[in-house]
């Protein structure tokens, strides 16, 4: 018999009494494609939706992961359960997480209140992997208060975090400059909150400065995304970035509730490709090597191939 559904079982049970490994376990099933990880979400998903989520992206060099360890510090002030999930670029060699994210913040890995877990990329482009969603519940389940999600810093790419979280904050170095205008159609039309870390550094000013100018141009919205500075080596301007989580919340949060839908569609679309390309790259068969012939030869152009290697694979399942 299959014990796999009995196994999810005993990891809800774990994680409700915070067990930190049946949460580590349950956040290694679901990353891997495990059954008992589809069992256990599956079996949770009507609790979900209780945590607040918080996306920080920017540049890499940006002081990201600083900055979110001075942030579990005040998040803890205020007694709040806290998650991370740091998605790293992946080894080279063994495929998994670089686990850079997670030594920067080693001040809290003894607190009992915190749980940080580093996710590789895997060579996703979107700044996430394609299983940080799924964590996200294993947490949102496991009772913790807010989750952060920190992305890996590919740059303009990484607009999927504002599928998952409820606050988008993106983290500027100072001078960033013409950098500013090369990324403004990625990452910075997604913020709620900007971040200008490392702000004791001269150019903070100008960078401050432009980022306001930007805001300028946006178009008028309910709510305006503020522009908060910190050093976050010293924790200087973090409690002023909590204050501004807290007060989108308090003002966008219905707005987020009332798009699930369509987050929700992107969010599917999003993880569908990503089974499908690894059912294509991952599959030799007649079909498949004939069809990419014929596009080598020039018979087909690229989405009529496409289009049938969807065909292959789709009916594989029937």
């Amino acid at each position: 018999m299959d014990s796999r559904p009995d196994l999810a079982t005993v990891l809800i049970s774990g994680m409700a009494a915070g067990e930190r490994r049946a949460i580590a376990r349950a956040i290694t099933a679901v990353e891997n494609d495990w059954a008992e990880g589809a069992a256990l979400l599956r079996a949770v998903h009507s609790d979900l939706g209780r945590a607040r989520v918080l996306g920080i992206t920017g540049p890499p060099g940006a002081g990201k992961s600083t900055l979110v360890n001075a942030l579990i510090g005040e998040l803890r002030k205020q007694g709040k359960r806290v998650g991370v999930i740091a998605v790293d670029p992946s080894s080279p060699i063994s495929g998994g997480a670089v686990l850079g994210d997670r030594i920067r913040m080693g001040d809290h890995t003894a607190d009992e209140g915190v749980f940080i877990r580093s996710l590789a990329s895997r060579g996703h482009l979107g700044g996430l992997c394609r299983s940080a969603a799924r964590v996200v519940d294993v947490l949102d389940a496991a009772g913790f208060d807010v989750v952060i999600v920190e992305t890996v810093g590919a740059g303009q790419s990484e607009v999927e975090i504002a599928d998952i979280a409820h606050t988008r904050i993106v983290v500027c170095p100072p001078g960033l400059g013409d950098d500013i205008q090369a990324i403004k159609a990625g990452i910075l039309e997604i913020a709620d909150i900007f971040v200008v870390n490392k702000s004791d550094s001269p150019l903070a000013d100008r960078t401050e400065r432009e980022l306001l100018a930007m805001l300028s141009l946006r178009a008028q919205a309910s709510w305006v995304p503020p522009v908060v500075r910190t050093v976050a080596t010293t924790g200087v301007g973090v409690k002023q970035l909590a204050e501004a989580i807290e007060a989108h919340h308090a003002q966008a949060g219905a707005d987020f509730r009332a798009g699930a839908l369509p987050r929700l569609k992107r969010v599917l679309a999003s993880l569908a490709a990503d089974e499908l390309r690894a059912r294509i790259v991952g599959r030799s068969s007649p079909e498949l090597e004939a069809l990419c012939e014929a596009l080598r030869r020039g018979e087909l152009d690229y989405r009529e191939a496409a289009l049938r290697a969807i065909d292959i694979v789709a009916a594989d399942r029937e």
